[in-house]
């Protein structure tokens, strides 16, 4: 297949991006690595009229950690899997790099396509979620914050980004103190699309469990997983606190069925990766962040 034909323009600055998005509206895609676009595009599944690549706003790549930890949205994902201010400040985001796809895939795609995108199956919105992240977005009309959870809401494929909005970086903040992590997903194959997976970022005074926040995805869309949030806060680290969480993230989790699985195959999954996760979580309690 050959995409359906539009205009190419490749801003070399963010204000020239803008300029361009101000201009083409709902008509324009942004293009940044291209994992998801481009195949849509020879599908002719988007048939955008304007497109408009960012790979040369050189100002949109970068990684800073001071603090919070601020990512442009154009970095790639391999700088981020590999990057040992990201593994030091949340060692949860490259354990779910080294999920998604394949290398050649991680070399070209972005964590900022990976976020605007929002395929239900995606690792980082689910793990953004958990550690609170935000992002921002900008136009020509200024600039705006938004929440993980505001940005996603219950969306597939689609944010509330707004069509002459930038996503322009993820920023997160601090680990708490004593704050670990768990990851767990479940592929067919490794590189495969994850049928479900489960962040699980904990907080605990000594085995008291003081914050909990999980991160799901591979249902209808990346979610929070509130009902075992609460079960978790003010339990006790072990079996009994764990089943009790799974059963409220499978709860919780909006499933869906398809080719690849049952809405019951992923409730179950949820509930299973949940347990799994938090137990990898409350192995490290005593030291590392979230």
């Amino acid at each position: 297949m050959k995409p359906a034909v539009f205009d190419y323009s490749a801003p070399e600055s963010i204000g020239e991006a803008l300029d361009l998005l101000a201009e083409h509206g709902s008509g324009a895609k942004v293009l940044a690595g291209g994992q998801s676009l481009v195949p849509m595009l020879n599908f002719r599944l988007a048939r955008p009229a304007h497109l408009i690549d960012v790979n040369g706003v050189g100002s949109l790549s970068y990684i800073s950690a001071n603090g919070s930890l601020r990512i442009g949205a154009m970095t790639r994902l391999t700088a981020v899997g590999e990057s040992g201010a990201v593994a030091g400040a949340h060692p949860v985001i490259p354990a779910a790099v080294a999920e998604i796809g394949h290398r050649a895939i991680r070399n070209r795609g972005t964590i900022g396509g990976s976020v605007a995108h929002n395929d239900p199956a995606a690792e980082l919105p689910a793990v953004l979620m958990a550690l609170d992240a935000e992002v921002t977005a900008r136009s020509t009309d200024g600039e705006r914050v938004i929440g993980m959870q505001d940005l996603i809401e219950d969306r597939l494929f689609d944010t509330t980004l707004g069509d002459t909005e930038l996503l322009t970086e993820i920023r997160i903040p601090a680990a708490a103190a004593g704050s670990t992590f768990g990851f767990r997903e479940f592929a067919r194959r490794h590189g495969d699309f994850a049928l479900a997976g489960v962040a699980a970022v904990i907080t605990t005074d000594g085995s008291t469990i003081t914050h909990a926040a999980l991160g799901a995805f591979g249902g209808t869309h990346a979610t929070r997983l509130p009902t075992a949030e609460a079960a978790l806060v003010g339990a006790e680290t072990g079996d009994a606190a764990f089943a009790a969480a799974g059963a409220g993230a499978a709860a919780d989790f909006p499933a869906t069925s398809d080719v690849h699985g049952t809405a019951e195959y992923r409730s179950h999954l949820i509930n299973v990766l949940t347990v799994r996760a938090l137990n990898d979580a409350s192995g490290q309690a005593g030291g590392g962040n979230g």
